[in-house]
């Protein structure tokens, strides 16, 4: 595990996770990550830290309500939010993450349009949930 830093495009909102040098990380078709191009990078609460920026965030909810988008209110980009997969965790976007840290990535397909589908068979499969939008 190492220690990657990121953020928004502006730059006030910057955070740290502890996360492998070669990432795995979720490509999902859903209508909000299929619009902004979002690769998601699960982590739990414990190796993510926000370093900067609280004050510059804004939530968006929709659906469910149970996943907390979270925007930069000055440049709107979303670097991470709270997944409705993992509402104990984060999802940080991988495009997001600084240049010099990410040694490889690789990208699996996640099927979003048809989440609880998708998550009941990943559950089954895997004794845990995946990604979501």
């Amino acid at each position: 595990m190492i220690r990657h830093a990121g953020g928004c495009h502006c730059g006030r909102v910057r955070f740290e996770v502890l996360a492998p040098a070669q990432l795995q990380v979720f490509d999902c078709n859903c209508s909000i990550c299929a619009k902004s191009g979002y690769l998601h990078l699960i982590v739990p609460r414990s190796q993510f830290q926000l370093l900067s920026g609280a004050e510059q965030l804004t939530s968006y909810q929709f659906n469910t309500g149970t996943a907390r988008h979270l925007f930069c209110a000055v440049c709107g980009i979303k670097s991470f939010y709270v997944p409705r997969s993992h509402p104990d965790g984060y999802s940080v976007n991988a495009r997001c993450l600084d240049d010099g840290t990410v040694s490889a990535m690789r990208v699996r397909a996640f099927d979003g349009q048809h989440w609880e589908q998708q998550v009941a068979g990943a559950a089954s499969r895997m004794g845990e949930g995946a990604s979501d939008g």
